[in-house]
């Protein structure tokens, strides 16, 4: 299907609870791609090479902001955390998730597993299944509130900013709007959420020009590398930023990947 040309469109305008979590995770996870296999290899070492350096007491608490069908940003800081919140916004898309998690994940994240293992750290979890069924806890809300979190009875506790440990973001900031200026509040609601010097790794889609999943047609901002690191800058330490995948064989309408990490703060 040709990729579409939007307009700038606020978050809200679009229906997200209709996402299609099982088309989506088949379409782009069905099978390991080079590309995802290098945001892996980065990521993976990212992480690694951070617990070792700051020898925490006690395990992390991490973040996964927007997962939507996607467990490799999550199986990334499994090794290093005590729990996990996947903080999700799609209702579609949260009970996937939950559904996924609980019944012990498909056999297609094995190949996603395998590649982290390559690392040392990632091989003291025996059972990744058992593991992340047992710390993941999936979030219904959005990525503009992470300073509040949903408890039961459907009311809201107010938390304090710069409670998590460790942190991803995946194809979010740039995938849920066309308007630069909620990418950009969505990058810091996501680097505000975590601890000072806490690791973060973001992965965003280079010149998106918009998608589809299924049959619906989905938002996107058209941001580079630059617009990456200009924002991350004025909010982290120690930024790295990449771009992989430049052949952009998943879909039409973006220019590959780009792959960012830090520390939160100190800057």
């Amino acid at each position: 299907m040709t990729e579409p040309a939007l307009s700038l469109s606020r978050n809200d305008d679009f229906v997200w609870d209709t996402f299609n979590a099982a088309w989506y995770q088949e379409h782009n996870y069905g099978t390991l791609r080079p590309d995802d296999e290098e945001i892996l290899q980065t990521v993976r070492d990212f992480f690694a090479a951070v617990y070792a350096e700051d020898r925490p007491t006690r395990k992390w608490h991490g973040i996964d902001v927007g997962p939507g069908a996607n467990l490799y940003p999550s199986l990334s800081m499994l090794p290093f955390c005590e729990s996990i919140r996947l903080h999700e916004y799609s209702e579609n898309n949260v009970a996937w998730l939950r559904a996924e998690i609980q019944g012990g994940y498909g056999e297609s994240w094995d190949a996603f597993w395998k590649i982290l293992t390559e690392n040392p750290a990632y091989r003291s979890v025996e059972d990744p299944r058992a593991a992340l069924k047992k710390i993941a806890d999936v979030n219904k809300d959005s990525v503009f509130r992470l300073d509040e979190v949903k408890v039961e009875g459907g009311s809201l506790l107010d938390l304090p900013a710069e409670q998590w440990d460790v942190g991803t973001m995946f194809f979010v900031a740039e995938s849920l709007t066309g308007e630069k200026a909620e990418f950009e509040k969505a990058v810091r609601k996501f680097v505000h959420s975590l601890r000072p010097r806490a690791p973060f790794a973001a992965a965003f889609m280079k010149d998106s020009a918009g998608y589809f999943v299924d049959d619906q047609r989905f938002p996107a901002v058209a941001i580079t590398e630059a617009d990456v690191r200009e924002c991350l800058t004025s909010l982290a330490s120690n930024v790295d930023v990449r771009v992989l995948g430049q052949d952009a064989s998943l879909r039409d309408g973006y220019g590959g990947m780009i792959i960012a990490t830090g520390r939160a703060g100190d800057n």
